[in-house]
């Protein structure tokens, strides 16, 4: 049986390059809802952060983490720029352009 964060990180390795998801959806599809805070715990915890593309991760106003843990809000935006990921002018992403609509999600 999963674990949580195995789950989780399942759901994450699935969001194309260009795309982002929330906290919230990730916890929604890994089986809880409620486990939004819980989705961030594993991403800070990332054991394979090359693979698990942790940096694809955001809150639902699509505002970056301010604590990324592999390098910074402003290593998790550079890295979300080289994939085409979108920005207005406030700093946040355009969740209209680039959200995820997790289609392809395996849970």
């Amino acid at each position: 049986m999963d674990s949580v964060f195995e789950r989780i990180y399942r759901i994450v390795r699935q969001i194309p390059p260009g795309k982002v998801a929330t906290y919230g959806m990730v916890a929604l599809l890994s089986g809880d809802p409620r486990r939004a805070r819980v989705v961030g715990y594993a991403l800070h915890r990332n054991p394979e952060p090359g693979v698990i593309p942790c940096h694809r991760v955001v809150n639902r106003f699509g505002e970056l983490a301010p604590a990324f843990a592999f390098g910074g809000e402003h290593a998790q935006r550079a890295l979300l720029e080289q994939e085409g990921v979108l920005f207005r002018e406030d700093g946040r992403v355009d969740m209209e352009a680039c959200l995820w609509d997790g289609t392809e999600a395996d849970t």
